[in-house]
């Protein structure tokens, strides 16, 4: 919207979809530009290198997965060896898992980064997006959920302070620090929090015209502030974290 109605000759299309989804339109040219949260994989390029489409790619912006339970749960505070568990049906206690969608960002950085080869156990459910996740969370006390953080950290959305008094965001241990992290801004921009993650732009277009005009509006200062807002850590400018005292 901001880029639209900086630049009024120009229009963006937007279609929010899974990722496995936009990777496939990027294939298949159906999109010039995709926002995603990982790069090409080498096993992906010889199919472009195929079809003659010649990509280029940069990170805009660190970006985390968020857990979250039930205001009544009990685990609010876990390990990631916990998490661990609790995705492959292992943990003691039994939780009903869900996520956002099959082929999302979310399931795919979980699955790649933590569980490595192991299978998800049959507690494991998608739902039909993120606020399906959250309401299904709120209302069962058993369940568990995993949506990306700017979900519930962009506080310039209405819907945000709604969702908060709805679930509770658990906090993760890091591994190194044995300390726990909740997916704040500095903690993602400094790795303490371990789902962190980067969000990329994926853009094929062989000479400069509208995907590359918007991909430098969010690699620039007002594109960037827009991620700062949104809850993510800009990477493409400067970013200075301070310690503050609080006065009661």
């Amino acid at each position: 919207r901001v880029f639209d109605s900086s630049f009024p000759e120009a229009h963006i299309n937007i279609h929010y979809k899974a990722e496995s989804e936009c990777f496939k339109d990027l294939l298949n040219e159906k999109a010039r530009l995709i926002l995603v949260t990982r790069q090409l994989l080498d096993s992906e390029k010889p199919l472009y290198e195929h079809k003659k489409i010649l990509t280029q790619s940069l990170e805009l912006a660190q970006d985390a997965v968020a857990v979250i339970v039930n205001p009544t749960a009990e685990d609010s505070m876990l390990s990631v060896s916990q998490i661990e568990g609790i995705l492959t049906g292992q943990y003691k206690k039994k939780y009903t898992v869900v996520f956002d969608n099959q082929g999302s960002s979310t399931l795919r950085f979980i699955t790649d980064s933590l569980l490595k080869k192991e299978k998800l156990g049959p507690n494991v459910y998608a739902a039909k997006g993120n606020d399906s996740v959250v309401d299904y969370v709120s209302k069962n006390p058993d369940a568990i959920g995993f949506i990306g953080v700017s979900y519930i950290s962009d506080y310039s959305d209405p819907n945000t302070k709604h969702f908060l008094q709805k679930v509770k965001v658990a906090s993760v241990m890091n591994d190194s620090s044995l300390q726990f992290y909740q997916p704040y801004q500095m903690y993602i921009g400094l790795k303490f929090y371990p789902f962190t993650r980067k969000l990329y732009f994926i853009l094929n277009e062989p000479s400069p015209r509208l995907g590359t005009a918007f991909v430098n509006f969010l690699a620039k200062e007002r594109g960037q502030l827009i991620f700062k807002t949104s809850g993510l850590v800009p990477m493409r400018v400067s970013v200075v974290f301070r310690e503050a005292n609080i006065n009661k």
